[in-house]
């Protein structure tokens, strides 16, 4: 037991070890990218601790400028900006994150599954997506929303259902490389099973193209969601979220305060920083060599 511990402990630092040499190899891009995402991360877990006020908590007058009690003002009801910011990393990503999951979980099985079994399945499945994807993401969210209601549970499986499609045609593209190989074959000729085959076989060899997509769609729904919120079918009040701050406070631009630009800002930067993170992890699987 002692030495299976000893074992395991020194599996772990190694695996730290590396991880921190990567790390330190990563262009400086990549590295702001990481600090921006540790940074939301961070104050969306402890969101409740780092807010100065309570998430819906009317602490002041409406619009009031920025000062030592409100850094960053008051919103049109008087509640404290920094605070719904904070609380809009937690709900605007959180959202979002989990819809991304969702989505490739269905689009992702899905694609694997058409591309494996192939036949009837792989073009009932394709003509289905396909009817889905001839209608624009944002149009078809909102007629969706409008019609079974703006709750946060129709928001995510509307979401998830809209952007499987897009994820079902990368994992189907990627997974009919895969199962023409000889070794899939062989598989077959053994009597492996089809559940055996897709995670042994076929994910291991596709997840370097499905990280990278996971890592695009969640900045394609988190910015959706984000105008969807701005547009009133969103999250809505009184939960925080960035794309309906835009919205609530868009009158102060009239009068020189640039306190709307602060939640578009937040959402910008998390978009930015997580295609630098993205560029970097597709530089590094592809295997590429940097040019010196």
């Amino acid at each position: 037991m002692r030495l299976i511990t000893a074992d395991k402990i020194s599996l772990s630092a190694d695996r730290l070890s590396r991880a921190y040499q990567l790390l330190t190899e990563a262009p400086l891009s990549a590295k702001f990218g990481i600090i921006v995402i540790a940074v939301y991360i961070f104050v969306a877990l402890f969101a409740p601790w780092v807010a100065p006020f309570g998430e819906s908590e009317i602490v002041g007058r409406k619009f009031q400028p920025w000062d030592d009690q409100f850094f960053l003002g008051t919103d049109h009801l008087g509640r404290d900006m920094l605070t719904r910011i904070v609380f809009g990393a937690r709900n605007t990503v959180g959202i979002a994150l989990l819809t991304t999951i969702l989505a490739f979980v269905l689009g992702g099985v899905l694609g694997i599954l058409a591309a494996v079994v192939g036949g009837w399945v792989d073009q009932l499945l394709s003509r289905i997506v396909d009817v889905f994807m001839a209608i624009p993401a944002l149009i078809f969210a909102m007629l969706l929303l409008s019609i079974f209601g703006t709750s946060i549970v129709n928001l995510i499986v509307i979401m998830s259902v809209i952007d499987a499609t897009r994820i079902f045609r990368i994992a189907r593209a990627v997974s009919m490389n895969v199962v023409v190989m000889d070794y899939i074959e062989a598989a077959r000729v053994r009597g492996e099973k089809l559940p055996w085959i897709i995670v042994q076989e076929i994910l291991p060899n596709i997840s370097a193209p499905l990280a990278a997509e996971f890592g695009l769609r969640f900045c394609f729904v988190f910015l959706t969601i984000s105008a969807l919120s701005f547009l009133g079918l969103g999250i809505q009040p009184p939960i925080a979220d960035w794309g309906s701050m835009v919205r609530q406070t868009a009158v102060l631009i009239t009068f020189d305060d640039y306190t709307p630009l602060i939640p578009a800002a937040a959402i910008a930067l998390l978009t930015v920083a997580v295609n630098f993170v993205i560029d970097w992890f597709l530089h590094k699987t592809s295997g590429l060599k940097d040019e010196h």
